[in-house]
């Protein structure tokens, strides 16, 4: 490749980024915009909603259940990537986007802890759950997930996708929290609430989600916090890229390297491990020292 036609890629993906990100704050402020505007209706109806499902009876994560339940195919997909696949992808086609901080330790159990900040609606959320899963599923086991869409009145409707609530994570070297903040169901005021941010979680994201730790104006999601060592905000890939495929066929193409879906969310997985294997001390040795984690690491940014 000439010098000319590197550059022409650089400018190309420098473009796709920029109309990404710019796609994102648009839909971040019309979100907001209704928000602001129905305020007190938003009030009321959040109650009436938390009444007429039974708040009282002891889901205390949320009001509402995720769509449904990840089939055991796509878990065994999203768990059997194979390590050459991820060798040939390397970084693939993300565009990084996990940034280094200074910042506290954050831990659970004795272990770092990965806090994810997101909500069922959004499609950017929908396109990050699938590698930040995938690259979770190299340090532990997933044993639920659930499996929804995000919204169709957004930007990229109806996004295949997976979500974190309710969902169930054992690793040896890892602790998880998955916060979905809303469903994907519309309201008059936004969507439909669902999880709840602790106070201390709510104080990680609203320190650690603005610049300088993250691009742009800052406050989007999806948000990660990886051990309060790096930061992801936004997606790392358009979420376009799923449009028209089902939950089975992304999770099957993730074993072809030479699938569009497995540069991106392979590749973007790849990157995540790289970070995650900072926390863990390089375990497992066989994952963090692997030809495609170590191609991803130089997409890490920051101090």
């Amino acid at each position: 490749m000439t010098s000319t036609s590197k550059k022409q890629v650089r400018s190309d993906r420098a473009r796709v980024v920029a109309e990404m990100r710019a796609a994102e704050a648009r839909a971040e402020r019309r979100r907001r915009l209704v928000l602001a505007g129905a305020v007190v209706a938003a009030v009321a109806i959040v109650v009436v909603a938390l009444v007429s499902i039974g708040l009282s009876s002891g889901n205390k994560s949320g009001t509402a259940k995720a769509s449904s339940t990840a089939s055991a195919a796509v878990l065994k997909d999203i768990a059997g990537v194979p390590a050459a696949t991820f060798d040939t992808v390397g970084a693939g086609t993300t565009t990084g986007g996990i940034t280094k901080i200074s910042a506290p330790a954050l831990t659970q159990d004795g272990k770092p802890r990965v806090l994810y900040v997101g909500a069922e609606y959004c499609p950017y959320c929908a396109a990050q759950r699938w590698p930040l899963t995938v690259a979770l599923a190299r340090f532990g086991t997933w044993s639920t997930l659930g499996q929804t869409e995000s919204a169709s009145q957004d930007v990229f409707p109806n996004t295949p996708t997976l979500s974190y609530h309710g969902a169930s994570y054992r690793s040896d070297y890892l602790s998880f929290t998955g916060v979905e903040t809303t469903t994907n169901k519309p309201t008059s005021s936004g969507y439909q609430p669902l999880d709840t941010l602790s106070a201390t979680d709510q104080k990680l994201f609203d320190t650690y989600n603005k610049p300088p730790y993250v691009k742009g104006q800052g406050g989007a999601i999806p948000f990660a916090d990886l051990g309060g060592r790096y930061v992801s905000s936004g997606a790392s890939y358009t979420p376009q890229l799923l449009a028209g495929k089902s939950h089975a066929q992304i999770a099957a193409a993730l074993k072809d390297p030479s699938s569009p879906v497995a540069k991106a969310v392979d590749g973007t997985a790849n990157v995540y491990t790289a970070a995650l294997c900072t926390l863990t001390g390089n375990k497992p040795g066989n994952v963090c020292t692997s030809t495609g984690v170590t191609k991803a690491a130089s997409k890490l940014t920051g101090g």
